[in-house]
């Protein structure tokens, strides 16, 4: 006793969850959901495809020497 494991439990919880928020404001919230996962995944393949710019100076070491430091 004391865990969530009957169905029981969770027909009652599903129940009082339909009964607070009501079916439509249920079905609003989970297309909304779904539209932001659709949207994430659209994201995520996109940025697949755009190439990555390579810069000049990607893996090279510039050496040098400080001969002042100035405040700016």
């Amino acid at each position: 006793m004391g865990g969530f494991g009957s169905v029981w439990h969770w027909l009652i919880v599903l129940v009082i969850v339909l009964v607070i928020f009501g079916t439509k404001k249920l079905r609003n919230m989970g297309s909304d959901l779904g539209g932001a996962v659709k949207n994430f995944k659209d994201a995520v393949k996109e940025e697949e495809k755009t190439p990555k710019l390579e810069t000049a100076d990607e893996g090279k070491t510039i050496e040098g020497e400080v001969k002042e430091k100035s405040h700016s």
